[in-house]
């Protein structure tokens, strides 16, 4: 009988990130990774012998990016569903990146997790409220990309993980951004949006958030980081920015503009 609690060989693809740098077995019909969670991975400022915790890690993408593009980094993961934890954990020892996972829900984390800091804390909780959209048949997707655990708690829970000064980095649909602000008020600071736009003179579909715990600096929206190419889809393939296929082929990070 197969474990309910992990994916077989059958269910599960093998695809390259960062230019082959890594290979990360994902659900052939359950949530997949699109540049969503590279991204993410590719804003956060890390430094070789930091601690970084990701809430809701999914596979894994996101923060085994992060471990192949900074050394020597203390990774852990949370993940709810039993399978995509066991997998995120496949995933980090097929590519030889040390990690922890913990298959928990964020709202009762283990003691053991509640009683340590992060330098890092990263974060692509679902993009939908709770009936905003068209449920997903599979599972695993709909668990993914729709809202059971308000977006307040995912940012309570990793203000509270955080080491003073540490960093919040979240991925999100723009028009949740005030749901995110409201929720780091009086928890977060300096608070850093940077919008990511389709194209050139198209409206940002998704932001990044970064905040600081016990910042102080004012709040910055910065100019959008434009995702493709021209205005409009030309060609068969790829047409991604300059800046962002260093970030998709190269592992490069994604700089934040200084203030």
């Amino acid at each position: 009988m197969t474990d309910p609690a992990v994916f077989s060989d059958t269910d599960l693809s093998h695809d390259g990130f960062l230019g082959g740098r890594l290979t990360l077995a994902q659900p052939r019909t359950g949530y997949r990774a699109g540049v969503d969670p590279v991204l993410l991975a590719a804003s956060v400022a890390a430094r070789p012998g930091q601690s970084v915790l990701e809430l809701g890690c999914g596979a894994g993408q996101a923060f085994l990016c992060l471990g192949a593009r900074v050394e020597a980094l203390t990774l852990t993961g949370v993940e709810l569903q039993p399978p995509y934890a066991e997998l995120a954990r496949q995933n980090a020892a097929a590519n030889g990146i040390a990690a922890e996972v913990v298959c928990a829900d964020l709202e009762q984390l283990p003691d053991r997790l509640r009683q340590q800091s992060f330098d890092h804390v990263i974060a692509n909780p679902p993009y939908y409220r709770a009936g905003a959209h068209s449920p997903a048949q599979d599972a695993g997707r709909r668990t993914a990309l729709g809202e059971a655990t308000p977006l307040a708690v995912w940012i309570d829970t990793a203000a509270r993980r955080l080491t003073p000064k540490g960093y919040l980095h979240m991925i999100q649909r723009a028009d949740r951004l005030p749901d995110m602000l409201a929720a780091a008020a009086g928890r977060l600071g300096a608070l850093e949006v940077l919008p990511l736009a389709p194209r050139v003179g198209r409206g940002a579909e998704l932001v990044i958030l970064r905040a600081r715990k016990g910042g102080r600096a004012a709040f910055r929206l910065h100019a959008p980081l434009v995702l493709h190419a021209g205005a409009r889809h030309e060609r068969d393939g790829a047409d991604y920015s300059a800046e962002v296929t260093a970030v998709l082929r190269d592992g490069a990070a994604l700089p934040w503009p200084q203030r």
